[in-house]
């Protein structure tokens, strides 16, 4: 119990993220029968994002979610028993390339505005909208990156937030 416990705290595997690529055809349902597998067996997807593909029959599905090795497995087989599933891949222990965008609206006045510009443009970040009293910032990254400028964000006072969801591909 107490190794088990000690992994919790190192962040060992049975909280691990996993990152999840499906391919999918591109059919009336299909969203939904995965996202009700998911439910069925208690699994929370932490994010969940979809799209076709360069053929317009298939689409991608990328799906964030948290669990050990045996979860993951389990979750793996039972994606890959749905008839509209064409390939299953977790992407843990391989390169892959990840992305999510936001749009983030904060809160400025006269004296903020050229701060939060410059937090904006350390990160790369897109300022697409101004007004008197806010800037809207898009920003494309890594998670890590997102919640860093969220992070330097807050004290300025955060009015709205939208996210994708993580998108991701092999590197291979």
């Amino acid at each position: 119990m107490r190794n088990a416990y000690r992994l919790l705290l190192i962040g060992g595997n049975s909280t691990m993220k996993h990152t999840i690529s499906v391919l999918v055809e591109n059919k009336f349902g299909v969203l939904a029968r995965i996202a009700g597998l998911f439910s069925g067996r208690g699994y929370n997807i932490d994010s969940l994002s979809v799209a076709e593909t360069t053929d317009p029959t298939v689409s991608r599905m990328t799906i964030v979610v948290r669990g050990d090795e045996s979860i993951i497995e389990q979750i793996t087989k039972q994606l890959n028993k749905l008839v509209d599933v064409i390939k299953v891949q977790d992407y843990a222990g391989m390169p892959f390339l990840e992305r999510e965008l936001i749009l983030v609206k904060v809160h400025t006045s006269a004296q903020t505005r050229p701060e939060i510009m410059q937090i904006a443009d350390i990160f790369r970040g897109k300022i697409i909208d101004v007004d008197h009293s806010s800037l809207t910032i898009e920003l494309t990254g890594t998670s890590d990156k997102i919640e860093a400028l969220l992070d330097l964000l807050k004290p300025f006072g955060i009015r709205e937030l939208v996210r994708t969801g993580k998108i991701a591909i092999a590197r291979k």
